[in-house]
């Protein structure tokens, strides 16, 4: 069965970095896309980055220029490098995997029907 396991998350001042990983196992067939989401109380789950099977990437408007999301297939890990963190980046970091998805990527991402989920990393980040 697959399974998703994010690592990374912390505690940082404004301003900070922080490098989050997902460890996936016990694929079949590679998924044709991957992403990050974040839920923080009182606010909606927000999906930030996305990678899918050709390399093309798609970012919401709020991490844009900040984040980067990448993939070592070799390790079958998932990673999100956050810079400039702020504030408003605090919330529970989740991974998120897709076995259909259309490539490259656009904003028909926020259609994808994810398959499989981590339990997630909280980052918090300090003002």
């Amino acid at each position: 069965q697959v399974r998703l396991v994010e690592s990374g998350g912390g505690s940082v001042q404004s301003g900070g970095s922080l490098r989050l990983s997902c460890a996936a196992s016990g694929y079949t067939y590679s998924p044709n896309c991957m992403g990050w989401f974040r839920h923080d109380l009182g606010k909606e789950r927000e999906g930030v980055a996305f990678i899918g099977i050709d390399g093309s990437t798609f970012y919401a408007d709020s991490v844009k220029g900040r984040f980067t999301i990448s993939q070592d297939n070799a390790k079958n890990t998932l990673h999100l490098q956050m810079n400039t963190l702020a504030p408003e980046d605090t919330a529970m970091y989740s991974c998120a995997a897709a076995k259909f998805c259309r490539v490259p990527l656009s904003y028909a991402i926020a259609r994808v029907s994810w398959d499989y989920w981590g339990q997630g990393t909280q980052v918090t980040v300090s003002s």
